[in-house]
């Protein structure tokens, strides 16, 4: 599956969308909270914008094309999948994102630091 799909990843980190591009810019060089995120992760099937490999946290930013009953449906097909393979979800709109870019960072922030409150992985 994964094989099938490379050329996609490959495609969509080529092709991103403005939200995609402006949302890096403030996930990449582990500049939240010392994580690193990879773009465009093929996790359960399915392609996921963004994602911690280590807090197990998958990103989606979401266009307008995600309102409809076909794409609500998927989406919530690939948030199970992703989600049978031990991560986490968060969504946000494309609107939210150019909107309030430092609130998506900070909810992602808060995310990682419950999914995994120390980095270096000493007990706490």
């Amino acid at each position: 599956m994964a094989q099938r799909l490379a050329p996609a990843a490959r495609a969509l980190r080529r092709n991103a969308t403005n939200a995609e591009r402006r949302l890096w810019q403030a996930l990449r060089r582990k500049q939240v909270g010392g994580f690193r995120f990879r773009r465009q992760v093929i996790l359960g099937g399915f392609i996921a914008d963004f994602a911690c490999l280590e807090a197990r946290l998958a990103i989606e930013v979401d266009g307008a094309t995600h309102s409809s009953k076909e794409e609500i449906a998927r989406d919530l097909a690939r948030t199970a999948a992703i989600a049978a393979h031990g991560f986490v979800i968060l969504r946000f709109t494309n609107d939210y994102v150019y909107r309030n870019l430092d609130g998506v960072a900070e909810t992602v922030a808060m995310k990682l630091t419950e999914l995994r409150p120390r980095i270096d992985g000493d007990a706490i």
